[in-house]
């Protein structure tokens, strides 16, 4: 994403997209460490996405009159985030679901 994309979201969706974003880079580092990623460049992208939607919330908190206090956007609206699809690892949907089916721990025991 652009940094622009991200300015143009508001401030839930943008604490939403890095936290989203967060859950994606650590199930990248999975599956890098699993031998299961083949595309090692998408953890640098990831990374970067991350750092640009911290910033637009940097910006954003200094921008309010009187300024926020660094990470205040996060910490409003972290509760109301739910874990979904970020577009990141849509193929990968289900990732971890699969392990841990192939380890014992499916239904069918």
């Amino acid at each position: 994403m652009k940094y622009e994309e991200f300015t143009a979201l508001s401030d839930v969706a943008l604490v939403h997209r890095e936290l989203q974003l967060e859950r994606d880079l650590m199930e990248l580092r999975f599956r890098l460490k699993t031998n299961q990623l083949e595309n090692t460049a998408s953890i640098r992208m990831v990374r970067k996405d991350i750092a640009r939607a911290r910033t637009a919330q940097r910006v954003r908190e200094k921008s309010q009159d009187p300024p926020l206090g660094p990470n205040t956007l996060r910490t409003r609206h972290r509760n109301s985030f739910t874990p979904g699809s970020s577009g990141v690892l849509d193929s990968a949907a289900g990732f971890l679901t699969d392990i841990a089916g192939k380890m014992g721990g499916g239904k069918d025991d």
